[in-house]
């Protein structure tokens, strides 16, 4: 306390100094119009700027929220487009097809959220681990999506992770077909470029153009029909030249891949285990 005293005493000129600075400055704008009407405009400039700073600092934080909803937001809306066109087919009226994230009846088909928390692009075999697990109704042999198209297929579970093999693994073997065609083929990775895979097997009578959509075949319990892979970049003959060999830009850029959705549908398991015993 003594110590405080002689400060303040030491160093009283500098106090009063300051009282009287801010009681001049108090005055001035107060009771000058002119002056007035500067600092409320320069203060609120500064106000302005420092509201926007921070507006802008909080906008990115809950970027990822909003993400989020947005996706939902598609996966529903998508789920309404399926709905009327069926519809539309069922009373013998043709519509424009869109081939994108999903197809999904909301009676046939469980979406479940999930994260990304690790990814690897540069082997052979990729995997990548999401955020939820059996505790979350997540179970093997599931398919994986995001906004853009299939990601893969889920492979192991605990009870708080999945591993998901992803179409960048020599291991993934997906059966996709071309919009406007019944031929279908299956699509591996060869390595290398993550934006590019493959489509093996497509007959040599199948009708394509390069730039047409691939997608999901809908000939596995994984995946429903009419999901977006990607689109054809280049064509060549397989090594016995008794097929297609196309070259597929896919839609899922891996080295984005983020937030995404584990598809479950009704009646997978009943089929898995009803396939498995006819191939004993």
């Amino acid at each position: 306390m003594r110590n405080l005293l002689n400060f303040l005493i030491k160093y009283n000129y500098w106090f009063l100094f300051l009282l009287l600075e801010v009681t001049s400055f108090v005055l001035l704008f107060r009771f000058n119009h002119y002056q007035q009407s500067v600092y409320f405009t320069s203060a609120n400039g500064v106000a302005g700027k420092v509201y926007e700073i921070s507006g802008g600092i909080s906008s990115y934080f809950h970027l990822k929220s909003v993400n989020e909803d947005l996706l939902d937001r598609n996966m529903w809306l998508e789920q309404r487009v399926a709905f009327l066109e069926r519809g539309l087919q069922e009373r013998g009226l043709d519509s424009v097809k869109l081939y994108s994230m999903a197809r999904l009846a909301p009676d046939d088909y469980r979406i479940f959220k999930a994260n990304v928390i690790k990814n690897s692009l540069n082997r052979a075999d990729n995997y990548i681990t999401l955020d939820r697990g059996s505790s979350d109704s997540i179970r093997p042999e599931m398919g994986v999506v995001d906004a853009n198209g299939v990601v893969g297929i889920v492979y192991k579970t605990s009870p708080h992770y999945s591993l998901v093999i992803p179409l960048l693994n020599s291991k993934s073997s997906i059966s996709c077909k071309i919009v406007g065609s019944d031929y279908f083929g299956y699509l591996k990775w060869e390595g290398g470029d993550s934006r590019f895979a493959y489509l093996k097997d497509l007959p040599r009578h199948a009708e394509f153009n390069l730039g047409d959509t691939v997608v999901t075949s809908g000939y596995s319990t994984v995946f429903p029909e009419g999901v977006m892979v990607g689109t054809v970049d280049d064509m060549s003959d397989s090594h016995d030249g008794l097929s297609y060999l196309l070259k597929i830009k896919l839609a899922t850029d891996f080295g984005k891949v983020s937030n995404v959705r584990v598809i479950s549908r009704s009646g997978q398991e009943e089929q898995d285990m009803l396939e498995k015993e006819g191939e004993k």
